[in-house]
């Protein structure tokens, strides 16, 4: 057990003392070093030795006089003698050792002073002799108290992996494989943890390996599962006989070691991979990553990007400080000045519950404890100061037991299980150090509650051990996580039944992202009833909290108003805080970033309510104070979009482009037109061009036939457009849809004909996210429309000034589906629902026409150049820009004569407004539909 820091510096005023006026020569080295280890309570002769031969670079030997291994290199030279000399002589002596006895500090000392050198941070400390009692602190890895600075790209994190990779390969190639591989991992995990955190003592497991085992590695396996039954067995119940350095070992308890695990086997390169792993300073992987780390290490194809696949720190706080931790600390400094106050926060803090339902290797509940960790120091050190302590233990009110999580692969669960003890044991070094006392728990009595369990299918209450209701409400407080990022077209099918059994009754549901089911389940939760003699949720009685990182889709397009419409009818959800629209990800090469919002909610309301803006997805946030926040995380009522058939406004209606379903045969290319027309001038009335959104975006052109109305007489007289409708007709009676299948018999026309009778304006279902405008332009109706485009018949100049303003685009950015990370342009959705001008004059409308004239006018200038290139925002044309610029402010005087200064003042009053017209469709709807049945 390490020494106090009182006792520390105590023996070290001693020591300088003693030997302040000694004028010893290197005979007496060894006495020296011998008297500075025990300072710290180390017996030198069990970490070390002195004068180790070592080959230098010129192959002459040298001689170290003294070396850890792994840990410390010390070169001493006699009083008055230039220590920048010794340091440089105690590197030549690097390259005669082996990786792993590659020390991290190098010491250099004459008597007299001390300079150390910290070679992972660069940092060098020098001082007296008389002044060691004020720099122990830079000893605190002798003494077991080593202050760890996380960096999430640390090298030694990409390192552990890797070599844990390669033991897990070859233990995989020998056929140890499975549960028991992936216990087996997670068991050295935690010794290599535990050796390096002073759970263990300094380089215990790597001293006994490399003294205790064969040097083939043929008996390793055979000592680690000693090891791993000793770690489960109470002192008082092991062998009495037992090895002396291999009962040395603490008891663990905990049940990480309890299950019995078939045997493993070792070779001497499996061997010295392990010895290597025990060089890495594994005190400085900080718990919150190494989990999502060693995940990587189970999948080889993962592991190639290590790094990629842990949440950041930084996005973990963007959900706890909104949701619990931020109010936490407003409670604290509230009552930290009034002691029985304070004690009664501390005892609500050690009371409340957190669930991670989707809590993979435990990112989340491991910054959560660690967060709490450090309030409660804080609580500690005033209730204390002043006073004497005398038992720490007594003191700390939070455990890992009050952490819940459930995890549907095995692997990432025991991660999470040991993260949060290996969590737990470094705040308790952290407060060990507040207070000079050491503090360790050991063995461990109290265990996280993390399952393997599909949480769709789990009843979370479930995880709470039941207890007779006098004891006070057992419920979740928090619930909160990161649950997995898929789409409705990536699910499988376990996780389409598990929906279908989430969303029984939904109608719509099927277009859900699997995210969405643990709203459902979360919503649930917090409204399911409590037991008898237990307060209901609108009363005093615990009331859960909600946060989840989602998809941004399910605040975006037909998604918003099912789930929605599910969460506030028949739940009474109402949304706390909102993290809009952000770059999801870390810092890792390769790592493939998310687009993502953050929902915080509950059943109840609350007066403050914050949405976080992003300016650049990749940004930094700001805060806004609301008074209500809608499922499109912007300020207003709780409106959704339903779909709609007709616009909300007195409009035309926008329709779908023709669908062909030819598998590509009634299309022809400008060469293929012109060589069939040079044959058979007959076909030149049969063919049209035709635009996709590629062809009008980018100022292509191509060709199809149209055979609507054609005279079959004329058809059968050309030979090629027969070959291609049998093809068509081949192709579509393979289809497995019935109603292509069908069509079949009609090879002659298009699956789906939408084709205006009249000239019409066009506008692409998919745009570029990076465009301020998605650009739209008039067609004649002999120029065929196809189903990646949307067309609006008999358009005027006004209804295209307005579809492609600033304020339509809005509308769009908030509203619209996405497609990856593009705009999905809808009639149901976004056109029917858009909330046009209620009144403009005819003055304001000729002024919109005169505008968007000028933009038209404008994109003529430039007839070499595809509207992808005039509408890119590196390229776009200044007098382009100025055109949409003077076009924005003519629509926007449409609205109202105020100017809107930024884009959430223009998609509230939109918002607004559309609560305005629809409030009445409603009841017409409702009422429609009674007089239907």
């Amino acid at each position: 057990m390490p020494l106090s820091w009182n006792e520390i510096k105590d023996r070290a005023i001693h020591f300088s003392k003693e030997w302040e006026n000694e004028t010893s020569e290197d005979a007496e080295a060894k006495t020296f070093w011998d008297d500075f280890f025990h300072v710290f309570g180390i017996h030198r002769r069990k970490i070390g030795s002195f004068e180790k031969p070592v080959k230098r670079l010129d192959n002459s030997t040298g001689y170290i006089d003294f070396l850890w291994k792994g840990t410390i290199l010390v070169e001493h030279k006699s009083r008055g003698k230039d220590l920048d000399k010794a340091f440089k002589q105690a590197l030549e002596y690097f390259p005669g050792l082996k990786d792993y006895e590659l020390p991290k500090y190098v010491l250099v000392s004459d008597f007299a002073r001390f300079r150390l050198y910290d070679l992972e941070t660069g940092a060098n400390f020098e001082f007296e002799l008389r002044d060691l009692y004020q720099n122990v602190s830079h000893f605190g890895f002798i003494a077991g108290y080593q202050k760890h600075e996380f960096h999430e790209q640390d090298p030694v994190n990409i390192k552990a992996a890797e070599l844990m990779g390669k033991l897990h390969d070859r233990l995989k190639e020998i056929g140890y494989a499975g549960h028991p591989l992936e216990l087996y991992l997670v068991r050295l995990l935690f010794c290599l943890f535990a050796e390096d955190t002073s759970i263990f003592d300094k380089d215990q497991l790597r001293d006994y390996i490399e003294h205790k085992t064969k040097e083939d590695g043929s008996d390793l396996a055979h000592h680690l599962a000693s090891l791993f039954y000793v770690l489960n067995t109470p002192r008082n119940k092991r062998l009495t006989n037992l090895d002396e350095e291999m009962a040395a070992f603490h008891y663990v308890n905990g049940k990480l070691f309890e299950e019995p695990l078939p045997p493993a086997s070792f070779d001497s390169k499996m061997r010295d991979i392990l010895l290597e792993c025990t060089t890495l300073n594994w005190g400085a992987i900080s718990p919150a990553i190494f989990g999502s780390l060693f995940q990587s290490v189970m999948n080889p194809v993962e592991r190639r990007n290590l790094g990629a696949h842990y949440t950041s720190e930084k996005n973990i706080l963007k959900v706890i400080k909104p949701l619990f931790l931020d109010d936490l600390w407003k409670e604290f400094h509230a009552v930290k000045d009034n002691r029985s106050k304070l004690i009664k926060f501390h005892d609500k803090l050690a009371a409340l519950r957190f669930l991670d339902p989707a809590c993979g290797c435990g990112n989340f509940l491991v910054i959560t404890y660690r967060e709490l960790r450090l309030l409660e120091l804080e609580i500690i050190k005033i209730l204390q100061k002043g006073q004497q302590v005398f038992d720490i233990g007594e003191l700390l009110k939070l455990d890992v037991d009050r952490f819940y999580g459930i995890e549907i692969e095995e692997f990432p669960s025991q991660i999470a299980q040991v993260a949060l003890w290996l969590m737990d044991h470094q705040m308790n070094m952290l407060v060990s150090e507040e207070f000079g006392q050491y503090f360790v728990r050991l063995p461990l009595r109290k265990s996280p509650n993390i399952i393997c369990a599909n949480a769709l299918r789990t009843d979370w209450q479930s995880l709470i051990e039941p207890v007779p209701w006098e004891q006070g409400e057992q419920r979740f407080d928090y619930i909160y996580g990161n649950p997995p990022f898929i789409g409705k077209h990536l699910m499988n099918t376990p996780q389409k039944e598990d929906m279908a059994a989430v969303f029984t009754g939904v109608k719509g549901a099927g277009v859900l992202d699997f995210v969405t089911a643990w709203y459902i389940k979360a919503a649930t939760y917090c409204t399911s009833p409590r037991p008898v003699g237990h307060p209901s949720p609108q009363g005093e009685g615990k009331r859960t909290k909600c946060a989840f990182v989602s998809t941004n889709s399910i605040s975006q397009g037909e998604q918003v108003g099912i789930l929605w419409n599910e969460l506030f009818s028949k739940y009474k959800i109402k949304i706390h805080f909102a993290h809009r629209t952000f770059k999801w990800g870390n810092e890792a090469k390769g790592n493939a970033a998310v687009h993502v919002v953050i929902i915080g909610f509950s059943n109840f309301d609350i007066s403050e309510k914050r949405i976080y803006e992003y300016e650049e997805i990749a940004g930094e946030a700001h805060v806004i104070k609301v008074g209500n926040i809608n499922p499109y995380l912007v300020e207003g009522n709780d409106t959704y979009l339903i779909s709609r058939r007709k616009p909300i406004c007195n409009v035309p209606n926008l329709i779908y482009g023709s669908k062909p379903v030819d598998n590509g045969n009634f299309f022809l290319s400008d060469t293929e037109k012109n060589d069939l027309m040079a044959i058979e001038p007959l076909v030149t009335k049969y063919i049209r061009p035709i635009l996709s959104s590629h062809e009008f975006l980018h100022g292509k052109t191509r060709w199809c036939f149209w055979l609507v109305n054609a005279d079959p007489a004329e058809l059968s007289k050309v030979p090629q457009i027969i070959d291609r409708l049998k093809k068509i007709k081949e192709f579509r009676s393979k289809s497995t849809k019935d109603s292509v299948r069908l069509q079949a018999s009609t090879p002659s026309l298009f699956s789906e004909i939408r084709q205006p009778q009249h000239d019409y304006l066009i506008i692409p279902r998919h745009s570029s996210e990076n465009r301020k405008y998605i650009p739209v332009g008039f067609f004649p109706h002999e120029t065929i429309v196809s189903d990646s485009c949307t067309a609006l018949p008999n358009a005027t100049l006004f209804h295209f000034g307005l579809l492609t303003s600033e304020m339509h685009q809005v509308w769009i950015h908030y509203v619209c589906g996405r497609l990856e990370s593009r705009f999905r342009y809808s009639n149901d959705i976004v056109y029917n629902n858009y909330p046009w001008p209620e009144t403009p004059s005819d003055k304001q409308i000729k002024t919109v026409e005169t505008a968007a004239q000028k933009v038209l006018d404008t994109r003529a200038n430039y007839p070499t150049s595809s509207l992808a290139d005039l509408y890119d925002p590196l390229t776009m044309p200044p007098d382009l820009v100025k055109a949409h610029q003077e076009l924005d402010k003519a629509v926007d005087l449409c609205y109202r004569p105020q100017p809107f200064i930024n884009e959430t003042k223009r998609i509230e009053y939109l918002f607004e407004l559309y609560d305005k017209y629809t409030a009445g469709l409603f009841a017409v709807e409702k009422k429609g539909k009674r007089a239907k049945s």
